[in-house]
């Protein structure tokens, strides 16, 4: 039972891989299938456009897995590094580092990524940008917070007095204890991200059409809920099922290394 949110992952992984290598056609327009319920040639049915829904499903998977995970890398490493200078170095650079970070966690990060996406424009570049420039405040937290109790272990103030450099200490010493706690805080960062893009999409500042998204796809749908129910249900439960998936495995991996846990 604990390994339904794996096949779920797994599911989406093997959705997106498929989609890749098979010719799918999501952006085809079909006027004489418009808004078909499901069945045999259209599994999920077609949208307002004639479109297969799982088709694009499968195309809006790929673009949420993109976002998710190319700006989960770039704000983990910038959070990381920001966070770890920071606790290590004290000081004025705690000080400048912490305050510009306060400046990005006194709004919201959805409003502020909205903000973002609006000044530059649509576009899935845009939307990269805006997602990074507001997402990596919650690792450099996590990781100043660590690395100031990290910095008084003795294994650190050993390696001081034997004259190791700053870099190596942070690299060697310091960085491998950190990584549970930032692995657990980014697997619960890719759900939040995916919903983040399928908001933005959803607004009109996301991904644009014809191009296939989760958001966009909802958006489109809403105003033929009455008459096509399959066209959002197909899209909301795959959104559902995605972000579940992910926020539980973050759930499992924080009990499995949660040390006072294993004690009990």
């Amino acid at each position: 039972m604990k390994r339904w949110p794996y096949w779920v992952l797994a599911f989406w992984l093997a959705v997106v891989a498929c989609s890749l290598l098979l010719d799918l056609k999501p952006d085809d327009i079909d006027l004489a299938q418009v808004l078909v319920a499901p069945g045999t040639y259209h599994v999920l049915g077609t949208d307002d456009l004639g479109r297969d829904i799982a088709a694009r499903l499968a195309a809006g998977a790929g673009v949420s897995m993109l976002v998710a995970l190319l700006v989960t890398a770039v704000t983990l490493s910038v959070g990381t590094a920001a966070g770890l200078l920071a606790g290590y170095c004290g000081g004025w650079v705690d000080r400048a580092l912490m305050q510009v970070t306060d400046v990005f966690l006194a709004f919201p990060g959805i409003l502020l990524a909205i903000a973002f996406a609006a000044v530059l424009g649509p576009g899935l570049d845009n939307l990269l940008l805006a997602l990074c420039m507001t997402s990596w405040v919650g690792y450099a937290r996590l990781t100043r917070a660590q690395a100031l109790s990290l910095r008084q272990r003795q294994h650190v103030q050993a390696a001081q007095s034997l004259g190791a450099s700053a870099g190596r200490i942070m690299r060697k010493h310091m960085l491998p204890l950190l990584a549970a706690p930032l692995v657990v805080e980014a697997t619960y960062s890719i759900a939040g991200l995916v919903i983040a893009e399928a908001s933005l999409s959803f607004l009109g500042l996301g991904i644009q059409a014809p191009h296939a998204s989760w958001g966009a796809m909802l958006r489109d749908g809403v105003r033929y809920l009455l008459v096509a129910p399959h066209y959002v249900l197909a899209v909301g439960i795959s959104l559902m099922s995605v972000v579940l998936a992910v926020n539980v495995l973050g759930d499992q991996l924080r009990d499995a290394w949660d040390v006072r846990r294993a004690r009990d």
